[in-house]
């Protein structure tokens, strides 16, 4: 008789024995009790594994719900690939010309769907009663590794052309392909086991296309609030029709682009672009005779420094006087900052900022006083006043860049006509392909690798670890307050995610095997792998991209 070998696995610490060759599936469900929503993958030694993979050597294991980053990427990722195709079942497969996922807005993904039939709530209502159906049969997401040159092939013949043009710029010579219920699609990323894992979910109509709204890393069990920003729904529909006017809606025309020897033709051509826009918004503000306070805020590795620098320009070539402000200048002296949960300093919170003494200032200013304007101190935690003074004469305007710049609390007495508000961020409309969006927060973390690498001598694995506690303080002090903004502006460059490859992947690759940080460096790895290299010799030197890979000529 032969004995079965037993494979010693660790979980939190304790010791537990499987068979060889037992799913991970199975080891999960002994575990399941212990969480309140479904375990999606397991982390094997700083490695993620879906469930359908099997025991193979002694492990330590921990386990991944939607309650946490790739967990919750994982459930968007498999309900997509269900509502892919339970709209082609619905729709009819000869019927379908394209869905394409073009970008996420307010907790749901905005999708347009283009074919022989009539995009309304009812075939929207029928759809989703398809994806219930098809949930409550647990059908199972295959994988599978074929062919690089299968997959085209077989991309073709499903009709599925802008995948098949991906995978021709793939130099591996295998790709791993999804099937469910003889429905077969490629994606970047982990898939649930079955159609079972995926039961939160709602189509609606949205504008000229439909969302597929989802649940929240806080709470996999229910919808998140659908609650969209308009303006920034035109801010990504405008970025779109640009990009298809250029040939560049994804990264196989990107390449394509790049490989036929286009790509300076691209960059001047969008950067020619970005200019007109903040010279229209120069002239917008030239027009408001009133507007003497132009406040600019925006999350994380916008831009924000360049595009002060820029509009500034633009402002001057309209006849007026721009003043840079810089809001940090009015921070609280270190010992009445506020402390956090932890116990740390909150330098996010609009209680880290000396609201009054900015607007007593500012008043002043707007009723023609002079002022001496305060510098910050980081190093002694003070603010100081060096004898630089400032009076708003006919034509001066101050540009005010900070993270609470469009919150009408920080600028309480300030009149509303003498404000104009601009809120910029990095809203990538580029996608992999159809269905493989990029998030925008991908697009940012990776100008900020790169910028705190060269300006602070961060290491990607510092960069990595810090950017959730970024991304809260966007939540808290940012978001709420765009569609207050009397403009967005999109700093997302098509072409940037190609110049940053050569800058960012050598330092991805220095983030240590066994740290928490590497699941996410790899992810971005295989993001990168996507994308033809450009060089940045023809970057302008005036180029947003500039504050992140420097040589421009602005100081920031």
């Amino acid at each position: 008789m032969v004995e079965t070998k037993m494979i010693k696995v660790t979980v939190d610490g304790a010791e537990h024995e499987y068979p060889l060759g037992t799913a991970y599936r199975t080891i999960a469900a002994d575990f399941q009790p212990q969480f309140s929503s479904d375990i999606l993958l397991v982390n094997r030694d700083g490695k993620l594994c879906e469930l359908h993979k099997r025991l193979d050597r002694d492990c330590s294991l921990r386990m991944v719900t939607a309650q946490d980053v790739p967990g919750i990427q994982t459930y968007e990722r498999s309900a997509l690939f269900l509502m892919l195709k339970a709209f082609y079942d619905e729709a009819g497969r000869d019927n379908v010309d394209n869905i394409s996922v073009e970008y996420s807005l307010s907790r749901a993904l905005f999708i347009r769907a283009r074919g022989g039939f009539t995009l309304d709530q009812a075939l929207l209502d029928r759809v989703e009663e398809r994806m219930r159906e098809l949930s409550a049969l647990a059908l199972p997401i295959e994988k599978q590794s074929i062919n690089t040159d299968d997959a085209v092939e077989l991309f073709h013949r499903e009709r599925l052309f802008h995948k098949a043009q991906l995978l021709s710029f793939r130099i591996n010579s295998h790709v791993n392909v999804y099937s469910l219920d003889g429905f077969v699609d490629y994606f970047y990323g982990y898939m649930a086991p079955d159609t079972s894992y995926v039961r939160c979910f709602a189509l609606e109509l949205f504008e000229d296309g439909f969302v597929l709204r989802l649940p929240t890393l806080k709470d996999p069990d229910h919808l998140g609030a659908f609650r969209p920003s308009r303006k920034v729904f035109r801010a990504l529909n405008e970025s779109t029709v640009r990009a298809e006017a250029l040939n560049a809606s994804n990264v196989a025309d990107l390449n394509t682009t790049i490989s036929q020897g286009g790509a300076t033709q691209l960059i001047l051509a969008y950067e020619a672009m970005m200019e007109k826009k903040i010279g229209d918004i120069a002239a917008e503000i030239a027009a408001r005779k009133e507007v003497r306070f132009i406040m600019i805020a925006g999350p994380s590795s916008s831009g924000k420094t360049t595009f002060s620098h820029r509009l500034s320009t633009q402002l001057r070539a309209c006849g007026l006087r721009p003043h840079a402000i810089g809001t940090d200048n009015y921070f609280k002296n270190r010992e009445f900052t506020p402390r956090d949960e932890t116990g740390q300093y909150d330098f996010e919170g609009l209680g880290a900022m000396d609201v009054e003494q900015f607007n007593k200032d500012m008043v002043r200013l707007l009723d023609g006083e002079t002022v001496e304007m305060p510098t910050y101190n980081f190093k002694k935690g003070a603010r100081e006043y060096n004898g630089n003074y400032l009076t708003l004469g006919e034509g001066d305007v101050l540009v005010i860049e900070g993270i609470h710049c469009l919150n009408d609390q920080f600028t309480y007495a300030l009149p509303k006509e003498s404000k104009y508000r601009v809120y910029i961020s990095c809203l990538t409309t580029l996608n992999i392909d159809d269905h493989n969006r990029i998030p925008t927060t991908d697009a940012r973390l990776l100008r900020r690798i790169e910028r705190d690498a060269r300006t602070r001598g961060y290491s990607a694995q510092a960069t990595i670890k810090m950017w959730p506690s970024v991304r809260r303080g966007e939540e808290n002090n940012i978001f709420p307050y765009q569609d207050s903004a009397d403009v967005i502006f999109n700093s997302s460059l098509i072409y940037e995610t190609a110049l940053l490859k050569p800058y960012v992947q050598p330092l991805l690759f220095g983030v240590p095997r066994d740290s928490e940080e590497y699941i996410e460096a790899k992810r971005l790895l295989k993001f990168l792998n996507y994308f033809l290299p450009i060089p940045a010799d023809n970057i302008p030197k005036t180029s947003l991209m500039r504050e992140f890979i420097g040589g421009g000529c602005y100081h920031v």
